[in-house]
């Protein structure tokens, strides 16, 4: 009984001082978040150039230990993980530290929690059972936090594909109004945040950055980065294509944007092709042995009242 208070007593206070960790980096975060959006408003109203979404290094010393003592210490792997996590919508420059340290808290906290409850049961695991599970939670709190982020990047993807085509109509139509391009993304990250938030977000970033002074190539090449849409990166390439030759911008718009219809209706028809196809197991498994046997039933009762009788030697 004493070893069951001491494992508890322990997870209590790993588990407070993991909750204690996460509070004060996130005051912090949102302190230098408001601090830099301060900065950034002074900048823009006096003419500094300067990047809204300019990476920082970690906050403190418990990130920057993490940094340093796992695989995010490479640069290159850091660098990759940056950008899972920017197409799953994790923006934040230290999102990268706490995927790692969520990932090693649910790899050691799940065994534990395991043994703590064996140690609590009346009738605990033996034998192979007792090493095979932790060993299985350890590598499922290793995985699942990948399994789940690639998850949320192709359900974010997916959502972006949905929600494109409709901002690039209202873009058509403001900069068809007389509206420049910088001005349509603000309006348009303002009119359909609440309908489109994930695309509206997208805009109203590039439109920050803008504002912020950064190059109007760099922040759509950034906005495509984010994103990984494949009608997002030929839009950014469109865009700046067009800038560079000169050319008008509100008729490439309305081009492109006949073209995405084009495609959005060519999906629906490829994944209305598919139903008929899809269809085909569940009729054949499901529907057709009830058909068959609807259809055999009557045959089946007549050899069973006369042929069966006869076949027993019954008159």
């Amino acid at each position: 009984m004493g070893s069951s208070i001491e494992i508890i007593v322990e997870i209590a206070i790993f588990g407070g001082a993991v909750l204690l960790f996460t509070m004060i980096a996130r005051e912090i975060e949102l302190a230098l978040e408001r601090r830099r959006r301060l900065g950034i408003q002074g900048a823009a109203g006096h003419g500094i150039s300067r990047s809204l979404l300019a990476e920082s290094g970690t906050q403190n010393a418990f990130q920057k230990w993490v940094e340093e003592s796992t695989s995010i210490s490479n640069v290159q792997e850091r660098q990759k993980l940056r950008q899972q996590l920017q197409l799953a919508g994790f923006n934040s420059p230290n999102a990268p530290v706490w995927y790692v340290v969520i990932r090693f808290s649910l790899a050691i906290g799940l065994p534990v929690l395991f043994l703590a409850a064996q140690s609590l049961s009346a009738h605990p695991e033996t034998g192979l059972g007792a090493i095979l599970w932790p060993l299985l939670l350890c590598g499922l709190g290793l995985l699942a936090p990948s399994r789940i982020l690639a998850s949320r990047v192709a359900a974010r993807q997916t959502q972006l594909e949905y929600e494109f085509p409709d901002a690039l109509d209202l873009l058509v139509v403001c900069v068809e109004a007389g509206l420049s391009l910088d001005a349509a993304f603000v309006r348009i990250g303002r009119e359909i945040g609440e309908s489109h938030p994930r695309i509206g977000e997208e805009f109203g970033r590039v439109s920050e950055q803008l504002r912020a002074g950064r190059a109007r190539s760099d922040a759509l090449r950034a906005m495509a980065d984010r994103t990984g849409v494949a009608a997002i990166r030929s839009f950014v390439t469109l865009l700046i294509q067009t800038e560079m030759l000169g050319s008008s911008i509100a008729q490439t718009l309305r081009t492109y944007a006949v073209e995405m219809r084009e495609t959005r209706y060519l999906k629906a028809e490829e994944r209305a092709m598919r139903i008929p196809v899809l269809l085909t197991m569940p009729l054949v498994g499901c529907i057709l042995p009830v058909i068959v046997t609807v259809a055999l039933l009557p045959a089946l009762l007549d050899v069973a009242r006369t042929i069966l009788p006869a076949l027993a030697g019954h008159p």
